[in-house]
């Protein structure tokens, strides 16, 4: 028998654009005519890919278009790309919110969805009365809701708010509500859009705990959408990249996320130089290097000791200044910073006219493999900024680990190692 519970066949769903209906009634009759003999919808073969990038010359687009995938009982499928790729239009479509205009969608168990702020919601009803008619939405009996109700207004959180109407709720107070009626009244698939991040960081650790829960315990089936890769990274198991309305990656999260990494709209300048965001104007700055070149993009090698950091250029005034570099991994999460000057009071002068500043940075004798984004700034600590230049480059490590000869990944073994500190 097979596991497959949702199952999208050349899924597509196009808009016009300026309208609301179908457009104009000769359109409606050419759709018509071709209905009644038997033939294809003639404004399905036209109509522009859904690309925010360009001005686009026809009204129609597609939202969209040939999305063919299978999800299995227990996946955790985490669903990425750029805004306006299609990602809540297919959870719509998948929560029968709206109806795909090609294609079908075959689904084996009951789906509790939480698509937005108040999703599924009555504003006059109170929190109580809108869990019972949720649950009774899905098919609940009163005595199934009302096992799990207290269960649920202590997860949302808004036990002493529950007689009272929902359109008093603060934002953060209708997503607790909204994911706790969701997640606890058993549905087979839960599907939840980025709607997460609205609530505050204790509530998403919550939410993304009983996610975990619900897949692994329960063996349900979860379908998550969110721009939080750290979060879909440590909650999902598999992974779908939607790109222009289409499907552009399947596969474990990891590879997902890195082709979503890769193909994101962070694009750096050749030159670490030309992604300076911001420079004080009595600085002007001709050159930095950072691992030995100017280029954006350099690989650390194995066994490397250091990594040296150059900046060149001239000021019109004198100075004093620090300079600190973060370290961050592919999702923008700081693994390392380097600022002594911040740390130890240790700020340099430099007096006005041409300038060429130097660090060396010691690196640990255990670095893993993997791909660092580099933060680079110009301060006078507590005082102020003198030049930002933040996503500036690229780092590749090789990775190394220091009398084993084997490179460790990143992603399982963490971003450095330490040691014991031996004085000699």
């Amino acid at each position: 028998m097979s596991n497959t519970v949702i199952q999208f066949n050349n899924v597509g769903k196009q808009y016009i654009l300026g309208t609301i209906g179908t457009g104009t009634l000769s359109q409606d009759l050419n759709r018509w005519w071709a209905n009644i003999r038997g033939k294809e919808d003639p404004y399905l073969k036209i109509g522009e890919t859904n690309d925010r990038t360009q001005k686009g010359e026809s009204r129609f687009v597609w939202a969209l278009r040939d999305i063919n995938f299978k999800v299995e009982q227990g996946d955790v499928v985490g669903i990425v790309g750029k805004n306006g790729a299609g990602k809540s239009t297919l959870l719509k479509i998948l929560s029968r919110v709206t109806s795909p205009t090609t294609g079908d969608i075959k689904i084996k168990g009951r789906i509790a969805s939480l698509l937005e702020v108040g999703t599924g919601f009555h504003p006059e009803m109170t929190g109580r009365e809108n869990i019972f008619m949720n649950g009774s939405i899905m098919g609940m009996t009163k005595s199934e809701i009302k096992s799990k109700f207290d269960e649920i207004v202590d997860f949302a959180g808004v036990a002493k708010y529950v007689d009272t109407p929902v359109k008093r709720y603060s934002s953060g107070m209708m997503v607790r509500l909204g994911f706790a009626i969701a997640a606890h009244l058993e549905p087979e698939i839960l599907v939840v859009d980025e709607v997460l991040a609205v609530g505050d960081a204790e509530f998403q650790k919550k939410a993304i705990g009983k996610m975990q829960d619900v897949s692994k315990g329960e063996g349900r089936t979860v379908l998550f959408v969110s721009h939080n890769m750290a979060a879909v990274r440590s909650l999902c198991t598999r992974g779908i990249m939607l790109k222009n309305g289409m499907v552009d990656f399947i596969g474990d999260i990891p590879d997902t996320l890195d082709h979503y990494l890769k193909n994101s709209d962070m694009k750096q300048e050749s030159r670490i130089v030309d992604n300076i965001k911001w420079i004080k104007d009595t600085l002007k700055i001709d050159s930095i290097k950072i691992n030995g070149t100017e280029d954006a993009c350099s690989t650390i090698r194995n066994g490397q000791k250091t990594l040296e950091i150059v900046i060149d250029g001239f000021t019109e005034e004198d100075m004093n200044y620090d300079i600190m570099m973060t370290l961050k991994s592919k999702e923008g999460i700081p693994l390392a910073t380097y600022a002594i000057g911040h740390y130890f009071g240790n700020i340099q002068h430099q007096s006005k006219g041409l300038f060429s500043l130097k660090r060396v940075i010691e690196l640990p004798d255990i670095l893993s493999k993997g791909i660092m984004i580099a933060d680079l700034y110009l301060h006078h600590p507590m005082v102020e900024y003198i030049m930002k230049a933040p996503d500036c480059c690229t780092l590749e490590s090789e990775g190394f680990q220091q009398g084993f000869g084997r490179a460790l990944s990143q992603e399982h073994n963490g971003f450095m190692g330490f040691k014991n500190y031996e004085k000699k």
